[in-house]
């Protein structure tokens, strides 16, 4: 279920990227609105702070171009041009949301967008990305895919598989690793050895670190490594440095682990992608584009807290595919 799609983000201005990096923050902070106040079921994984990853690397895709995401997809889906109402709607579990509310927060698509899907499995993005670079090398055209994912499925047996597979058939694929510092609790210099760059190197595919806290050095590494990919050159590797404020689930909220301190959050802080990305622009028109995200979204909320919630007689709808064909050949 896909839903009724727009045309991908236009992202290709300062001022565009910039009111998309406000629409994400904006979207995340009233996601944990919702959370706190029950409207969202089982909670999210908050992306405030890595907004500019989302923003850089979509700001460089094609319209026909497709991608794959993470249980912190949120941001992905918004700045590929998913509607933030219906993506809010999908995380109340509603009617009206992207995949009908079965989705939530962690699976939600948008084919007609080329959103291929948020994914809950880590790492598991990453082979369906490969599978729709195969594909579109097969049918010609150019067209390139996405792979989102963080430094904890570094050691996902599945990534090393995609990266072998894409280096191997030299595939349209740039694989992007949000290294936030933490695969949940565990600190990745305590869990990856050597270095994310140096995972890709080992199979020849090209690596490059970037601030991903910097929307426009984000956006400008995304457009050499897919121009390559789409040229024929094979697949790319980006290693976005970041750093999610929240915790890695809103349950932290409730446990208050303690894995990080305050001084190292606040010390990223100062990084915030969104006061370096407003700085490009004339303040009236950041006042102005604040105004308009902000009017969004409370349009956006009213819109998903009125959405109806599923009838339970279709809880067992579309648990199964339906009228497939076999390829030629084989036997039904």
């Amino acid at each position: 279920m896909t839903g009724t799609a727009a045309a991908t983000a236009p992202l290709d201005t300062p001022a565009e990227r910039y009111r998309m990096l406000r629409l994400i923050r904006g979207f995340e902070e009233l996601a944990l609105a919702l959370v706190k106040a029950g409207a969202i079921p089982g909670g999210i994984h908050p992306y405030i702070g890595q907004e500019a990853v989302a923003v850089g690397v979509c700001s460089a895709l094609g319209p026909t171009d497709r991608l794959t995401s993470t249980h912190r997809g949120h941001g992905h889906v918004l700045a590929r041009g998913a509607a933030p109402h219906r993506l809010l709607a999908e995380l109340a579990g509603r009617v009206d949301g992207l995949n009908g509310g079965r989705g939530g927060s962690m699976h939600a698509a948008d084919l007609s967008l080329g959103i291929l899907g948020a994914n809950g499995i880590v790492g598991a993005g990453a082979p369906i990305a490969v599978g729709a670079a195969w594909a579109a090398r097969q049918a010609g055209g150019g067209r390139v895919a996405v792979a989102f994912f963080g430094d904890g499925a570094l050691n996902q047996g599945v990534v090393l598989e995609s990266f072998n597979l894409a280096a191997m058939w030299r595939l349209p694929v740039v694989f992007v690793c949000e290294d936030n510092g933490y695969a949940t609790t565990l600190p990745a210099a305590a869990a990856v050895a050597g270095s994310a760059t140096g995972r890709a190197a080992a199979f020849g595919i090209p690596a490059e670190e970037v601030d991903g806290m910097d929307t426009e050095a984000v956006r400008a590494a995304a457009r050499r490594a897919v121009d390559r990919a789409r040229s024929g050159g094979g697949p790319a590797f980006l290693e976005c440095r970041t750093y999610r404020f929240e915790g890695h689930h809103t349950m932290e909220r409730r446990m208050k682990p303690r894995y990080r301190t305050p001084e190292e959050v606040d010390a990223w802080r100062t990084r915030d992608p969104l006061p370096r990305a407003a700085a490009l622009l004339d303040p009236a028109a950041v006042a102005t584009i604040d105004t308009e995200v902000s009017q969004l979204l409370s349009s956006a909320e009213d819109f998903a807290l009125a959405s109806a919630h599923p009838d339970p007689a279709g809880a067992a709808d579309h648990l199964y595919a339906d009228g497939l064909r076999p390829r030629a050949g084989a036997v039904a």
